[in-house]
């Protein structure tokens, strides 16, 4: 999995690592089993300090989106991979009804956010 980070963005460092796996959970691109790379590794290739990338992992444990084991690094749990087509299906109707109404996708994100509460 290719990560990549925006230094420009206002979400922190940590916080766009993580949803980028929560993305590829949701996508299917990556499934349980799978070995995420050190956070070592991963820091060094995206010239971030480690902590950065720790801080993303111990976010996605505690989501029970990965296991965190000594040895063997960062593996994605089997809970991690829920059928998700119908969310899929919803979102897309909702950004083709904010296209269709201009509505700008920050004011979507916030109505979203909004309604999670």
């Amino acid at each position: 999995m290719l990560f990549r980070i925006d230094p420009t963005s206002d979400d922190p460092l940590y916080t766009q690592l993580a949803a980028q796996v929560r993305t590829a959970v949701a996508h299917g691109d990556l499934h349980a089993g799978e070995r995420l790379p050190s956070a070592r590794d991963l820091a060094t290739s995206l010239e971030v300090n480690l902590h950065t990338v720790l801080h993303a992992y111990q976010e996605l444990r505690d989501e029970g989106l990965i296991e965190l084991r000594r040895g063997r690094g960062a593996v994605v749990t089997g809970h991690a991979a829920p059928d998700l087509t119908d969310l899929h299906t919803a979102v897309e109707a909702l950004a083709a009804t904010a296209r269709r109404l201009h509505v700008a996708p920050a004011t979507v994100t916030a109505l979203v956010q909004e309604a999670l509460r």
